[in-house]
């Protein structure tokens, strides 16, 4: 069974959401069954990189918050993040378009290694503070990762996988994704939001057995 999990590099939910889904995976009777895909999402496809400015202060320029609720909700956030293990940075978060760690994704997927990648951003992004726009901190972590220096080379000098990249988004819009993550299982059943485990095994049964 397949599991399609649409997700943007830069949304802290979808970092929390993959850790509970890989909780609920771990206690899922046919978990040596199932294969995760992971798919392309942008939340501000015209985002400016800028390592000059922490998400922090980002959220409060683009959402008219003053620096103190924007402080705020993200630590709510990380209070979150927390809970499932996991020590998010934003006042080192760097304010990064995510659409070349996106092809660096798809690249990875060619070699199954694209849970890896993915975790690998997701550490970058919100714990690291480094640059998941820069395409050194790219380069490293295809690396770190197993990818050939040769094909990472080739992907970031040229427009490779962007077709797949706006596929997926694409596909998301007709499948009516309104918020990431978005977990569709086994092409038969949806879950939205970094649900509890729970939830994520009920899904899992359920598509197993339809």
């Amino acid at each position: 069974m397949k599991v399609e999990i649409w997700s943007d590099v830069m949304c802290p939910f979808c970092y929390i959401g993959k850790r509970k889904f890989e909780k609920a995976l771990a206690n899922f009777e046919h978990k040596d069954q199932v294969i995760v895909e992971w798919k392309s999402f942008q939340l501000n496809p015209n985002l400016e990189t800028n390592p000059s400015k922490n998400t922090i202060e980002h959220l409060a320029e683009s959402k008219g918050w003053t620096l103190d609720y924007a402080k705020q909700t993200t630590e709510h956030v990380s209070n979150i993040a927390k809970e499932q293990g996991l020590d998010f940075n934003f006042e080192k978060a760097v304010v990064a378009n995510s659409f070349d760690a996106h092809r660096l994704l798809h690249l990875s997927k060619k070699y199954n290694l694209q849970n890896e990648c993915e975790e690998k951003l997701f550490k970058a992004y919100f714990v690291e503070g480094k640059n998941t726009a820069d395409h050194q901190v790219l380069t490293n972590i295809g690396l770190e990762i197993g990818l050939n220096q040769i094909d990472i080379t080739e992907l970031l000098k040229s427009n490779l996988y962007a077709n797949e990249v706006n596929n997926d988004i694409l596909q998301a819009q007709q499948i009516g994704v309104r918020g990431v993550p978005f977990f569709v299982f086994g092409n038969k059943y949806a879950v939205s939001g970094a649900q509890e485990p729970e939830t994520f095994l009920g899904a899992l049964k359920q598509a197993s057995s339809l």
